[in-house]
Parts: C-alpha cells; structure tokens; sequence
C-alpha cells in the first residue's frame, strides 16, 4: 500500500491510547505523551477501546523480571489488529525500550515506534516519520533533550497535578537499574518549578505533588543543599495551594531542614513516604543503601516529634540475595518499630543489568514467598492498628472521583485526608464535585481505608472543584463525532500499588 493510500485522510481525526506500566514518573510521562498527540492534532480513545485507536503507545518499565514478557505479550495481542487495519500506528518507550533499543522492532517487526526516556517529545515527529517511509523508526537519546515540563501535557486530573523537580538519579543501589535508563540528576530551576505550579493553581488545581527519582536530593545538580525545604516553603507562599505533597525521597538526603519545612508549613500535608527496602544493616550495605536501621528510626522519631499526626508509609523488599532469616527479622523489627501507616512491599526478583542480579545467595522462592506473607500479615495488623486512631477524629477530605470503586452501590463518595488516607463518606444532599472539600467524622477503620457513616459536616465549594465541573463540561460539548474519552479523573495515583507495578527503588 502506497504511502499516499496510508496517509491521514483530511478531516478524520486520528485517536491514540496510552498503556502505561511502573511507577510515578511513568505516569507522568504518559501525561505529556497525551499533550504531545493531542497538540499535534490527536484526539484520546474512550476508555476499554483495547488497541482500536489508531495509534497505540506503550509506556514501559523495565525494573520487574518479566517486564519484557509483558510488553512483547501485548505487542502480540494487536498484530492481528494491527494487520486487519492499514494506518495503524504503535509506539513503544519509556525504560524498556531505552534498555532494548533495537531488540523490540527484531521481536515485533510490526512496531513502528521506539522512543526512549530522554526523548519523549520526539513522538509524534517520529510516528509521522514511520508513515511516511513506511519503516521502524527507532531513536535513543542518551541524554536528556528538553525537560518533559516544557512539554505540553494532558493531565488526568483537573484539581490535583504532578510537578517534577528532578529527573534521574545519582544512586547506584545493586538492584535498581533506573540510574542507567534515567541518566544522573537534573534538576530545574525553583523559578521554573515555582512557576509551574502557580499556573497549575491559576488554572484551578489545589493540590500538587512534587516529583522526583529522589525528590529531597534536589539541589545537589543546583549546588543547594537545603534547596527542597526552601522549594517546600516557597510553595506555602502561593494563595489557593490548598495541600503540597512529594514522592519519593530518600533516607540518605532527608535532613532537619526538610523536617522543619514540612512541620511549618501549613499546605504542606502531614504525609511522608519513604523507602526502607530492608531494615538489616547487612542487606543494605550489599544494597548500597547509605543508611542504617539507626539512622532510618532516627528520623521517623523526628518527623513524628515535629508532627504528630502524620502518616509514614514505606517500600520493602523481601528476599534480596544473601537475606538470612535474621535479617528479615531486623526488617521485621524497624516495622514494629516504625508503624507504618502502609508498606508497598516487593517480592526481590532480578532486574536485568543490575548488581543484584548476578548476587550469590539468590533466595528461593517458597522462602520467599513466606517471609513476605509474614510481613504482609504483620503491616496488616499494624495499618489497621494506626487506622483504628482514626475513628472519631473529624478530618478534612478533599473529594475524589474514581477512588471508591463500591461507592455507586454504597451511595458513597471518597475522599482523601491530609495525611493522604482514603475516607469513603456518606454522600450528601448538597451536590458534592471532585475537587470540593467536606468535612466529617471517622466512624469505622478497615486496614486499607476509613468510613464516615454519619452526615457531612461541612461542605466548601472550590475553585477545584469550578475546575472539574469546567472539564467536565467543555469535553461534554465536543462535536459528534470525535473520537475522546472523558478524562479520568480524581487525585494522582500517590503510590504504586502494593502488587509491585512500582519500581520500588527510591
């Protein structure tokens, strides 16, 4: 078929779908791949068109052992679709295809596109390039290009929004290959980020999340030390910033400063995710982890001192090679020790390309497999525990949409706490929007979520919530006709699922 004959016919509009696999950034990046097509004329496919769009674009991770089964898996499933339809279009990147490069067009010769981390605004030059030859185009960038942020974006979320402050990472932990595929830290400019999030409130969003690789390193490419909890404390300053939250930061780089900024700042939520990955002093040497148990309880004690009421949540890793039955228990012992409010915890299993991988010691996998039922059981026990001190307290949830999956049949809706715990509330007479924020009483704890039976206390319109209602409304009166799903919506997802689709490599 000639290249005239595959061609976009004039005044039919092209539709794209975004997979996206791993962790915060990924979903970040998906973000800006869906304002690039949109700004080069692309519209999105509704929601389950499972690879009908014409243009299917799979946004990788490359951390988990069958991350490559999974993609070329899915990349088997549309061939036939594929070939059944001229003009169709797929892409692949993010950290797989920066790791594989020339490997997925040899495996899925039907791929047209293979962009890597550092050179995503590249797509829709590189999907037109394809067309128009008729052959793969594979492009790797070994550095970073442009910063995504000065990429157009299409969020999922008119009230809450991610803000990179970073990208990449000066770690070498032995079993995260991120470093390699993300590149060293870059960090912007707290102009630029400062700037980015006062446009994002002027366009209605009240909560944003900062974003990096290690976010609370940030300064170290900028040769500021204490440059986050100034960042933290400048973005306190900006009126209608309702909650400010940031994921992932480090042990090694986490410091009074930063504590002091959280605790003094009033938008700053009471919320702090950070990873132990072990808590024996062994594994995190043979992980090159900077940090011991002492030093990590130690800043659990300050940050609890400074702020009583907040909610620590971390990552595990069990089985990591040369692990004893000792060191679980260590780990065992910081989590007794750290209650944590939550813990996304990983089964170890080889990343390709990292340290780790080659280790003697790899644990089998019914060891495995019980140390992790035993800590699963254990952080169960404790979440409930710390869920449970939640009842009768009265909370400020901002609402969400999409969070409280049995909402519908419970005449419920969701929201989330300062402390970014999920709350399913009793749903008012009062029209309530994703974006308002309510007020109500705690009534019952479950492990994993709060319910508040009794009536809302309190209900405060928002700009937010103007926001979403404006979405909502302006994609509602789209012409006829035009291939796009409404947006998903409700606040960032603000961790990877405990099922391990995360890296879990902060």
């Amino acid at each position: 078929m000639s290249s005239i004959d595959r061609s976009q016919t004039v005044g039919v509009t092209r539709s794209y779908e975004i997979r996206t696999y791993g962790c915060q950034m990924n979903v970040h990046d998906s973000e800006r791949l869906a304002g690039l097509l949109e700004d080069a004329g692309y519209v999105r496919a509704p929601e389950g068109s499972d690879g009908e769009a014409d243009v299917v674009v799979f946004n990788t991770c490359a951390v988990r052992e069958n991350a490559d089964n999974r993609l070329y898996g899915n990349l088997g499933h549309l061939a036939p679709k594929k070939a059944g339809r001229p003009g169709m279009q797929i892409a692949v990147g993010g950290c797989l295809a920066q790791k594989d490069r020339d490997t997925i067009v040899k495996r899925a010769p039907w791929v047209d596109v293979v962009f890597g981390t550092h050179n995503i605004g590249k797509l829709p030059v590189l999907l037109e390039r394809a067309r128009v030859q008729e052959e793969a185009q594979v492009e790797i960038a070994e550095s970073l290009e442009a910063f995504p942020s000065t990429l157009p974006t299409r969020r999922e979320s008119a009230y809450a929004a991610w803000v990179s402050v970073s990208v990449g990472c000066n770690n070498t932990c032995t079993f995260c290959i991120v470093p390699a595929l993300r590149g060293k830290e870059k960090d912007r400019r707290p102009g630029d980020v400062l700037a980015e999030v006062e446009a994002l409130v002027a366009e209605g969003v009240s909560e944003i999340t900062l974003l990096g690789q290690n976010v609370n390193a940030y300064g170290s490419d900028i040769g500021d030390r204490e440059a986050f909890s100034k960042l933290l404390r400048a973005c306190g300053r900006i009126e209608g910033l309702e909650r400010v939250r940031f994921t992932s930061p480090h042990p090694r780089d986490f410091t009074d400063d930063v504590i002091a900024a959280m605790a003094e700042t009033p938008n700053v939520m009471p919320q702090l995710h950070m990873p132990l990955q072990s808590g024996s002093d062994t594994v995190l040497k043979a992980m090159r982890r900077s940090y011991r148990q002492e030093r990590y309880l130690g800043i659990i004690e300050k940050v609890r001192a400074a702020i009583p009421h907040a909610a620590i949540t971390t990552d595990i890793i069990v089985g990591f090679p040369g692990e004893t039955e000792e060191d679980f228990e260590q780990t065992l012992h910081v989590v007794r020790e750290a209650r944590f409010a939550q813990a996304f915890t990983f089964q170890y299993s080889k990343r390709p390309g990292t340290p780790a991988a080659e280790m003697d010691g790899q644990i089998p996998k019914e060891v495995v497999q019980a140390r992790y039922e035993r800590l699963v059981a254990l952080q169960e026990e404790i979440s409930w525990d710390e869920n449970k001190k939640q009842v009768g307290r009265t909370l400020e949830l901002m609402v969400a949409e999409g969070e409280g999956r049995k909402d519908g049949a419970t005449h419920r809706l969701s929201g989330r706490a300062p402390d970014n715990r999920l709350v399913h509330f009793t749903k008012p007479e009062q029209e309530v929007r994703p974006g308002d924020v309510v007020t109500v009483e705690v009534t019952y704890a479950a492990p994993h979520h709060l319910l508040a039976e009794g009536p809302v206390l309190d209900v405060r319109r928002t700009r937010a919530g103007d926001a979403w209602e404006q979405r909502n409304a302006a994609e509602a009166a789209k012409p006829a006709g035009v291939l796009l799903g409404l947006p998903k919506v409700g606040v960032p997802e603000p961790l990877p699922v405990a099922s391990g689709s995360g890296c879990g490599c902060d």
